[in-house]
């Protein structure tokens, strides 16, 4: 009997179940019975950037906008008619894809232990394919900054999309960035106007970037935790801290995001109680790819106490 365990195979196979065990039961180190749950609605974008945001002739809130009233003051409520008609094509979506639906409902929970936060989302498979494809059956993710990042503050994760980005009105096959990485900015984008090197790591050591945690899912495998920040451009930390666990029961998805509060590192910040962090969240379902996604209207989460939309009490 001892001796079949030296076999390469089954040795393999072994190491196989106890990662399996290990990503399994990561989760139970939150009762979530006891954790409330939010109800948010994301909904399909289409090529809305921070520029059409802005810009009068195209969106009839630019003018509130700009005088500081933020998306979600102005929109909360009607996502769902939002998401509907832009995904049938009747406005900023130029090629809609037939049947896609156009807003998700998520429900979402905050919780922590002594050294991790944990966030919970929840919602019905859309049960829908279609569009561009990507190498995931599902892309969960959560974007949050500082309060200090006008952009964050005011859209959420809306501030890092711009019309220069691939599959937007001005493609330049650009990933997601922040306005603060551009010397100039125009109605189509800050393009390539970089600042140097030396300006792109000052503000990258004050805290001034996106931080982003993402559940990746394919059928039949673990989740795939995945980190990373937006500043210059999209940057994905190869050693991620974030971890990810991901189920489908009787239709409905359940994934799990979770990194210790405490961390260092290039795009990586610590969550600190007394401090409020401007959130947004995305699903790309059924392999979607690039913008054919579903989006949030800009959150808060906080640690312990405050004033947030979710306060993440240790468990």
């Amino acid at each position: 009997m001892f001796r079949h365990l030296y076999n390469t195979r089954t040795w393999k196979w072994a190491l196989a179940l106890v990662a399996l065990a290990c990503y399994s039961t990561a989760s139970y180190a939150i009762d979530w019975s006891g954790v409330p749950s939010k109800k948010v609605v994301l909904f399909y974008p289409g090529q809305a950037s921070w520029e059409w945001i802005l810009t009068q002739s195209d969106h009839g809130g630019a003018v509130n906008f700009r005088k500081g009233k933020d998306c979600r003051v102005c929109h909360e409520g009607e996502e769902k008619d939002i998401g509907a008609k832009i995904a049938s094509g009747k406005k900023l979506e130029p090629d809609p894809i037939a049947g896609k639906p156009g807003s998700v409902p998520v429900n979402i929970s905050f919780a922590r232990d002594d050294d991790t936060l944990y966030v919970k989302f929840e919602w019905k498979d859309t049960g829908f394919s279609g569009g561009a494809k990507s190498d995931y059956k599902e892309r969960v993710t959560m974007m949050f900054g500082t309060e200090d990042i006008k952009e964050a503050a005011r859209a959420g994760c809306w501030g890092t999309c711009h019309n220069d980005l691939k599959g937007m009105p001005d493609d330049a096959g650009l990933s997601k960035y922040l306005t603060a990485s551009r010397t100039k900015m125009s109605m189509s984008g800050g393009g390539t106007n970089y600042k140097s090197d030396a300006e792109i790591k000052e503000l990258l050591d004050k805290g001034h970037f996106m931080e982003f945690w993402q559940a990746a899912i394919n059928p039949g495998k673990p989740a795939e935790g995945i980190e990373g920040y937006i500043l210059k451009d999209r940057q994905e930390d190869k050693a991620s801290d974030v971890k990810a666990e991901a189920s489908l029961k009787d239709g409905t998805w359940t994934v799990i995001l979770s990194r210790k509060l405490n961390v260092s590192g290039d795009g990586k910040r610590s969550i600190v109680a007394g401090q409020v962090y401007p959130v947004g969240f995305a699903i790309h379902d059924d392999y979607a790819e690039h913008r054919h996604h579903y989006v949030s209207f800009e959150h808060t989460f906080a640690i312990d106490s405050g004033t947030a939309d979710f306060v993440a009490v240790k468990r």
